[in-house]
């Protein structure tokens, strides 16, 4: 899975960015610093099923930390987002072809109000502008596509009485859009595919917003939660989109704990809302983490960048957690313990699991074992979260 971080320049989006990944990526404080897309490794952080099993678990992809297992993603940092990107403006058919491959978005919003809508530094800006600004270009560049064919296509359609959502994935399969989407989006009942003819303009961005929230969703990052106007201007972006998820993050900060981690000065698992300090600290840097501690901790019980994408992952994109584990032996053939969890869709099956590890799993399926019961399941068994599984094949 993918997940695209998207928002206007200088709106944090490279530093959420490196606080995720700890990747080596230009952070500066002017617009499009970012050009090229920067792709690197975040994680999603679960209870590790170890303690479950008495044991310690050694991952080989992620890491553990204290019974918290932090399972890999791939995220992608773009360029800034301006008004009028759809029709080309700034860097916009870079910025919309770079996300053509992402599952989900993060749109970070710099809610301080301290940068305007290209990005540049002023006083009492409102960063509701931001997203209604997001939201539109978005909304165009999926109705640029639906229009590239739509004066044909929608006669065909009409006239022949052809399939509506298969010839509507087919022209946005590039953007991962699927038919059964498509009918999830006509399921409203706003949309008459009887007499796709008809449709206004207004009707065709209907469609084109309903189709993007539902095939690349969305959730706000509240960035620079620390600043003066910041949580003032949270609740007018609350109140403007109450259909989006709206979080509160720092990422400056989250990025200063986890540098400070790395160089052992603290010790900090990425969601917790404290930390531990060592004795090596100089008063300068006891006094920079008693800020953080004091401007976000303590308020927000975190820094919110572990939780945004923790949410990303579970919630809008309905993804769930799997280790491959037998109940007899939770090592691998080097030795390592529960060296695996695996990121599967929701109601996905102990089959699908199988295939998922190797086509020739899948393919000699004779049962699984949970390994947290020892009972065995059948290939209709639909996976839980962090369930323990080990396939039996002939």
């Amino acid at each position: 899975m993918l997940i695209g971080l998207v928002g206007k320049p200088s709106c944090g989006k490279s530093t959420f960015f490196k606080a995720s990944t700890m990747a080596d990526v230009l952070i500066a404080s002017y617009p499009f610093a970012t050009i090229k897309p920067n792709h690197g490794v975040g994680h999603v952080k679960i209870d590790c099923i170890e303690k479950e099993f008495n044991a310690k678990c050694n991952p080989q992809k992620g890491y553990c930390m204290d019974g918290n297992r932090f399972v890999p993603i791939e995220l992608m940092d773009v360029a800034g987002l301006v008004e009028g990107a759809s029709l080309g403006k700034g860097l916009g058919n870079q910025f919309l072809d770079n996300l053509t491959a992402a599952d989900a978005f993060i749109h970070i919003v710099d809610i301080s109000g301290e940068t305007d809508e290209e990005g540049k530094e002023t006083k009492d800006y409102n960063p509701v502008n931001d997203v209604k600004m997001l939201e539109n270009e978005l909304d165009l560049w999926y109705l640029g596509i639906l229009k590239k064919v739509w004066g044909t296509f929608a006669r065909t359609i009409q006239n022949t009485k052809g399939d509506f959502a298969k010839a509507i994935a087919k022209q946005f399969s590039g953007l991962k859009v699927v038919e059964d989407d498509v009918k999830d989006v006509l399921r409203s009942g706003k949309f008459n595919v009887e007499k796709p003819n008809s449709w206004s303009e207004e009707k065709l961005k209907d469609f084109a917003h309903d189709l993007r929230h539902l095939t690349k969703p969305m959730i706000i990052a509240a960035n620079k939660i620390d600043r003066p106007n910041s949580k003032e201007n949270l609740e007018k972006l609350k109140t403007a989109y109450p259909n989006i998820t709206i979080m509160p993050c720092s990422a400056d900060s989250e990025l200063a704990l986890r540098e400070a981690s790395k160089a052992k000065l603290i010790e900090y698992i990425p969601g917790d809302d404290s930390f531990k300090e060592s004795d090596n600290l100089n008063e300068k840097q006891k006094e920079a983490l008693n800020k953080i501690k004091d401007n976000v901790l303590t308020p927000y019980k975190s820094t919110g960048v572990q939780e945004i994408l923790n949410f990303t992952v579970f919630n809008l994109l309905k993804y769930i957690a799997i280790f491959p584990a037998s109940a007899n032996r939770l090592a691998d053939s080097k030795g390592n313990i529960l060296p695996d969890c695996f990121l599967l869709p929701e109601k996905s099956t102990a089959l699908d699991f199988a295939f998922y590890l190797h086509t020739d799993f899948g393919k000699n399926f004779i049962k699984a074992i949970d390994a947290k019961t020892n009972r065995a399941v059948g290939k209709e068994y639909a996976l839980k979260h962090r369930d323990a599984l080990e396939i039996m094949t002939r």
